[in-house]
Parts: structure tokens; sequence; C-alpha cells
């Protein structure tokens, strides 16, 4: 089966997250991740070299970092680019579709962050009454 027959054959397919065999549900664990959630929207508003989103993403290692970016690029959502020179430099920007997967995890983020009172008071009640 050639590539475009497989691809003709997959788009027909109705995507459900919630069936374990979906293939949106490895695409949903890159994106919704703590490291693909913030690369992602680290990268929302400009591209960046790599030791660049590590200083920006506090606390993620070299190496998850790497494995971030390599999923989010097989995904289509984060593109790569190896320049020529010396020594050799890598730049990493948002695909369309990252751009706008990385729009809504950016207003997730916002209702979170405006919201962290009430879910501090929250934690404060719960953990007082156990």
């Amino acid at each position: 089966m050639d590539e475009s027959t497989r691809r003709d054959s997959t788009d027909s397919l109705p995507f459900d997250v919630f069936s374990r065999q979906c293939p949106s549900r490895g695409t949903l664990e890159h994106v919704t991740g703590r490291w693909g959630s913030l690369t992602l929207t680290a990268l929302h508003d400009s591209g960046a070299r790599f030791n660049e989103l590590r200083r920006r993403v506090d606390g993620v290692s070299e190496k998850m970092l790497s494995q971030t970016l390599h999923a989010l690029e097989r995904d289509g959502l984060v593109h790569r680019e190896a320049q020529p020179t010396n020594p050799p430099r890598v730049d990493y920007e948002l695909t369309p579709l990252g751009h706008e997967v990385a729009g809504r995890l950016r207003e997730l983020i916002q209702l979170v962050e405006g919201r962290m009172p009430e879910v501090l008071d929250a934690r404060n009640r719960y953990d007082e009454a156990r």
C-alpha cells in the first residue's frame, strides 16, 4: 500500500481519543504532557534554539526536551531547521498546526494561572478536612 492510499484510508476513519487504538491518543499525550504543553507554548510567539527553549522551560532536562521536540516534530507540530554552520545551529518553530494547538494551550494556561487563588483555597480546604 503506497503512502497516498494509506493516507486516504485513514482520512475517512473517525478518530476517537477514548479508543485505546486511536492514534490521536499519542498526540494528545505529547501535547498535554507537562513538557509538551510548555514547549509548544514557549514557541508560540517566536522560534527558538534548543538552549533558549531549555532556559525558558525551567526544570526540563536536556534529554526530556530533546525527546519532547522529536515527538512534537513527528506529530507535525514543530519544525526543526538545522543550519550548516560551525558550530551547528538548530532552530525550532511551530508549524501552522502547532500554532493553533499552542494558542489553545495558552488560553488554558492563562485560565489556570488566573484562577490559582481559587485553586489554592480549594487545596487548603481539602487539606484541612483530611
